[in-house]
């Protein structure tokens, strides 16, 4: 595996810098976590079109006739399923049943590509040598990577490169665009497009989607959007202790064939329709903001906050909480020694613009 710097720039640093970018550290990464206001940003992917660099996402390419055993194998979801062009969501778990990672998985007909986050890359690529194929190969591809997101991204795309998403490319399918490989996939709740294409090329892109006044987002923005869209960030809702049935992730197993012997699956299939707890969400009854960490107070027993922030949308605090399964209705969370109000609501809080929680 290739060691690389302690703190690394993407294509578009100096793009960030210029727009005003304020960097942070961000997985080992400088990123911009916003460009001067977080609401304006995440008002725009919610309401035109946002983007964010997302070129610290680890990009893996798997190749060789073994390539579709070795995915049904490590991973929760099944690629057999996927079509040409396709693509899914699914969970790399370790042998305890934990979450080694979560990822997208695209299948392209050279190859399957996978999506992986910045800070597990180093855990995923081990995990892929320790179990290697004889008839595969993976590597890790130097792309950069930008995310188009809102309801008007890819009629904006398709300004500037005419044809780049045709009409027939789905949610969750992909298309060639020259060298480019855009999804038709996002982090944000909204429609929207990822697209990896060579780090050359990542600044013309990134400046044209800028003259079509496309609003530059940071990681602030990136998360006030995937938590009002119910998304999980790993390592706060998902981690290597906690098994994908107690992080609202039971739909992404595929448990049929029952022959198929994933890792973890044995470590999970106990709690398969029994899991003591979920991950759900909580809207804010009384003043303050919800936080990672806080006690939760339910009729069926305690829980936790996994993620909390104040949502722009809903112009109040959101979180979610994993919390007994039997947990309805409202509920308590300690802030700073306080005992506030709030009710367990069904995710996502928004999705397509829309608020589901009222």
């Amino acid at each position: 595996m290739t060691q690389r710097p302690s703190v690394l720039k993407t294509a578009l640093f100096d793009a960030h810098v210029a727009a005003g970018g304020k960097m942070v550290d961000f997985a080992g990464w400088m990123l911009a976590v916003n460009y001067g206001s977080q609401i304006e940003e995440h008002n725009a992917v919610r309401t035109s079109a946002g983007m964010f660099d997302v070129s610290h996402m680890t990009i893996i390419d798997v190749q060789g006739t073994d390539a579709e055993a070795f995915l049904r194998r490590l991973v929760a979801n099944d690629v057999a399923k996927l079509e040409p062009w396709g693509a899914l969501y699914g969970a790399v778990l370790n042998d305890q049943g934990g979450v080694i990672d979560d990822l997208i998985i695209y299948r392209l007909p050279e190859a399957y590509r996978c999506v992986v986050n910045a800070g597990t890359r180093a855990k995923v690529l081990g995990w892929f040598a320790k179990h290697a194929l004889p008839a595969m190969e993976f590597a890790e591809q130097n792309l950069a990577m930008i995310a188009l997101q809102g309801p008007t991204a890819i009629e904006t795309m398709n300004r500037i490169h005419p044809g780049a998403v045709p009409d027939d490319v789905r949610p969750f399918m992909a298309c060639r665009h020259g060298e480019w490989l855009i999804g038709r996939t996002g982090y944000t709740g909204e429609d929207g497009i990822e697209i990896m294409l060579p780090e050359a090329e990542a600044g013309d892109l990134w400046h044209a989607l800028r003259t079509c006044g496309v609003q530059p987002c940071g990681l602030g923005a990136r998360d006030t959007l995937r938590l009002e869209a119910g998304l999980n960030l790993y390592g706060q809702d998902l981690d290597e202790e906690t098994s994908p049935l107690a992080s609202n992730l039971a739909w992404t197993i595929a448990w049929h064939p029952e022959e198929r012997q994933f890792v973890g699956r044995g470590a999970i299939e106990p709690e398969r329709g029994n899991c003591p707890t979920k991950l759900t969400g909580l809207v804010m009854q009384d003043k303050g903001i919800l936080r990672h960490g806080q006690l939760v107070t339910t009729s069926a027993g305690d829980g936790i906050i996994t993620s909390g922030t104040y949502s722009p949308t809903l112009q109040l605090s959101i979180a979610l909480a994993r919390v007994p399964k039997n947990a309805t209705g409202d509920c308590q969370v300690d802030i700073r020694g306080k005992l506030k109000q709030a009710k367990i609501v069904k995710p996502p809080f928004v999705r397509f613009g829309k608020i589901l929680t009222e």
